[in-house]
């Protein structure tokens, strides 16, 4: 396969053509466009006005407006002139369609720009399973062409746009019968109405690959854009990570997929899609956009690709390592939360918080401590439930080590920086920490490994761990730096696990919010542990220790390395939604946020509902206004329930299937 980016290790921007949308060019030389949607009903005209303004005005370069019918997109006449009258002629509207080609047709006709998904449009989506012939799919292909054509010569005609946005939640029949329910599946769906669109000699086409999934979002584009390296195109790309929730969970999730790709240099307009008032999406788009493009001007170098598999997920394989008796990292163990602490002196305050009660089920499980002296080793109080992780201070010597080495508990981590001219003091400091049963935490540059390297083959692997000693200047940015650490040790055939820090240094561009701190461990730990690497991992930018805790578990979470509370999937509002997704979210929130391991999806229409739904436990779903259909995987169960009674019949759904547990009581 051709490398779907310039480099892994530095962000090189892929080179795409410029497809104009309206006034506001997209790829090309562009910077990233943000864009949000309209949650009004289209018919509601005043409604869907004043939405677009108000997205217009807190930075919204693209504004989306779903169609769902024709008298919908008729509509779409009177939004845009109105939308124009109140100053906002330069910004432009996008019908959003999925199931009716009429409505797609009547849209053109008013607005700058139509996305279709090519799962739903003028497609199959019953769930059918059935053997396609060669002579069957062309035959389908044939329909499609038929189907899709007038369309794509009406946009040509009138200088319109097109986003071919391809839904993991909707794919249709023949996909799923031929590709499955994969990435693959969503990248031929969107090359079939690629091509009928080539076919026309029409090139003002954007693409997006959608998932709930993060993984999953970001294989599809990543495949995506080396097949369309194949055939030479060089399409823009709408990057989104759909049904990603709201609140923090909502931000995290987003943040992992558009901003992996975004480091690599893919992507040309955002949405960061939230179950919120669709204004809020925008500063955490602009947020993420001002961080990928701070990396622009980063030159790059030629080490080529890395040994992982771009394309489909596989954990790096480590040895197995035990902290504690209860904590170990390796083979079938999940990555290990580690909290930076204040002085020594702080401790016996601070180490109950980070396994209290409100931290049952995410306790900190590595305290992280500076130690400066030998004397301050006698003064660490008992850490348990965690292990400590100890960062030596550069005056401190192994000598002054050894006088103190009488305190130190086995399972310590003990972290040590070492550069290229370091190798004496390795050999020196890892026996050291190995005869009181301790592991070695050591910090290296890339670029030292190979001074490093006959001592490190000298040492062997079983009680190392390796973590990151660079700045995104050196190593373009902290995500290649990591991954570079990881080929280092491919080369050394080290199974040492690898630690990602998350610190000022490996920060990108931003200020010292929290919004930023949380853009920063999504962006760096969320690509890594997508990549398959990571075993540890800190969030030291957050000062307090319990919401650091928080965060570390929910990137974990949101990168679907750890499971640690209920997981929801709910689409953000649009004007197809039949209940309020923001209430209803939270109200089934509070009632099932503790049932750990449990997925439940939260969908305001069947358009992506039952698809989207694929992979989630239990699906609540509008069905009809006032009306909710509950769902056990992709099977609806039950139809038409009034919304007044559904909450307590998806916790009966729930029991009947023997996942629910009560929820314990608050601690006083």
């Amino acid at each position: 396969m051709k490398p779907y980016c310039a480099s892994r290790f530095h962000t090189v921007r892929r080179r795409t053509l410029e497809v104009k949308v309206g006034g506001v060019g997209v790829g090309g030389g562009n910077p990233i466009r943000l864009q949000s949607m309209t949650t009004s009903d289209t018919q509601d005209l005043a409604a869907t006005v004043q939405q677009s303004i108000a997205l217009a005005e807190v930075g919204c370069e693209i504004v989306r407006i779903t169609a769902p019918n024709v008298a919908a997109a008729r509509c779409l006449r009177e939004i845009r002139r109105q939308f124009t009258a109140a100053g906002f002629g330069p910004v432009p509207l996008v019908a959003d369609i999925h199931f009716l080609p009429g409505a797609a047709m009547e849209a053109v006709e008013h607005v700058e720009k139509i996305r279709v998904n090519p799962g739903n449009y003028a497609d199959k989506k019953k769930f059918a399973v059935r053997e396609y012939s060669d002579a069957d799919y062309d035959a389908e292909l044939q329909r499609l062409h038929a189907a899709f054509s007038p369309l794509v010569q009406r946009c040509r005609e009138l200088g319109r746009a097109l986003r071919i946005g391809t839904n993991h939640g909707s794919l249709s029949d023949r996909i799923m019968n031929r590709y499955g329910d994969t990435p693959l599946g969503m990248v031929e769906s969107a090359l079939e109405f690629l091509r009928i669109a080539e076919s026309h000699s029409y090139r003002q086409i954007i693409l997006s690959m959608k998932s709930s999934n993060p993984k999953v979002m970001i294989q599809a584009y990543r495949l995506l854009v080396e097949r369309m390296a194949r055939e030479d195109m060089h399409y823009p790309l709408h990057l989104g990570v759909t049904e990603a929730g709201d609140g923090e969970d909502g931000r995290i999730k987003g943040a992992i997929g558009i901003g992996s790709l975004l480091l690599d240099g893919l992507g040309d307009t955002i949405r960061v899609s939230l179950t919120e008032d669709s204004v809020y999406e925008i500063p955490v788009a602009r947020a993420i956009a001002d961080k990928a493009m701070a990396l622009w001007d980063r030159a790059p170098d030629a080490r080529g690709a890395d040994s992982i598999d771009p394309y489909q997920f596989a954990r790096r394989a480590t040895n197995l390592l035990r902290c504690t008796d209860a904590i170990a990292v390796g083979p079938d163990q999940p990555p290990r939360v580690i909290v930076r602490t204040g002085a020594v002196d702080e401790l016996p305050a601070i180490i109950p918080q980070l396994a209290a009660p409100k931290l049952k089920d995410t306790p900190a499980e590595g305290v992280l401590v500076a130690i400066d002296s030998a004397g301050a080793l006698a003064r660490l109080p008992e850490p348990a439930p965690a292990f400590y992780v100890l960062e030596l201070a550069p005056s401190l010597t192994l000598a002054q080590l050894q006088t103190g080495a009488g305190a130190l508990r086995r399972g310590t981590m003990l972290l040590k920086k070492f550069g290229a001219g370091d190798a004496a003091a390795l050999a020196g400091f890892a026996p050291l920490a190995r005869g009181h049963g301790c592991m070695v935490a050591a910090e290296i540059a890339p670029a030292d490994f190979a001074a490093l390297g006959d001592t490190l083959r000298q040492l062997g692997d079983r009680d190392f761990v390796f973590t990151l000693a660079a700045t995104p200047a050196t190593a373009g940015h902290a995500a290649g730096g990591y991954r570079q650490l990881a080929e280092e040790l491919r080369r050394l055939e080290s199974r040492a696990p690898i630690w990602i820090r998350n610190t000022a240094a490996t920060a990108v561009h931003g200020d010292n919010s929290f919004l930023s701190k949380l853009l920063e461990a999504s962006l760096l730990s969320g690509a890594l542990l997508c990549d398959g690497i990571g075993d540890f991992i800190s969030i030291e930018t957050e000062g307090d220790g319990v919401r650091a805790t928080r965060l570390a578990y929910n990137v974990l979470q949101g990168a679907g390395a750890r499971i640690s509370k209920t997981e929801f999937v709910a689409c953000p509002s649009c004007g197809r939604t039949l209940f309020d997704l923001q209430t209803t979210t939270q109200r089934i929130r509070a009632q099932t946020g503790h049932l750990k391991g449990v997925k439940l999806a939260i969908m305001g229409c069947i358009v992506n509902g039952p698809g989207e739904m694929a992979d989630a436990d239990f699906g609540y779903v509008g069905g009809a206004p006032g009306k909710i259909n509950l769902y056990v995987g992709k099977n609806c169960v039950q139809y038409n329930i009034p919304q007044a009674e559904a909450d307590a019949r998806l916790i009966a759904l729930i029991k009947e299937h023997g996942r629910w547990i009560a929820p314990e009581p608050a601690p006083a």
